[in-house]
């Protein structure tokens, strides 16, 4: 089955969650987890993710947490979900030209480039603010 790890959907939670906190808010870890019914540890890594992709900033000790590390209308699904997962492939012939011995003469690569490109689209085209501020 293809599709989104546990992994993309805590992150996807997370993020959501954070965003919908007030502007410049900390937020601890254990709060966003337990809003999130993620484990705090679990969670606690996709959040250095997300610090190291600039999607959060981090604080340690009293008072410390987790800010968003820009608006949430800047940052799309798209960049939440690869800052975990790492690039979005559909299948492994779009990865670059030569990963699939048959990707010159393969009848569906087009296909599968077409249905890549659109779910890229729809997934840059949703910004965290557009989920947080959705019912």
């Amino acid at each position: 089955m293809m599709g989104l790890t546990r992994k993309g959907e805590y992150a996807i939670r997370g993020i959501i969650y954070l965003a919908q906190q007030a502007p410049g808010a900390t937020v601890l870890m254990d709060d966003i987890a337990q809003a999130t019914q993620a484990p705090p540890q679990f969670l606690a890594k996709i959040f250095q993710s997300f610090a190291r992709a600039g999607i959060v900033r981090s604080s340690r000790g009293t008072g410390g947490g987790f800010t968003m590390g820009q608006p949430a209308g800047q940052i799309t699904l798209r960049e939440v979900v690869e800052a975990v997962e790492g690039p979005i492939m559909l299948n492994r012939c779009l990865i670059k030209a030569g990963a699939c011995d048959r990707d010159k003469s393969c009848k569906v690569h087009q296909v599968w480039h077409k249905v890549q490109k659109s779910m890229l689209d729809v997934l840059e085209a949703v910004t965290i603010e557009d989920l947080a501020k959705s019912k």
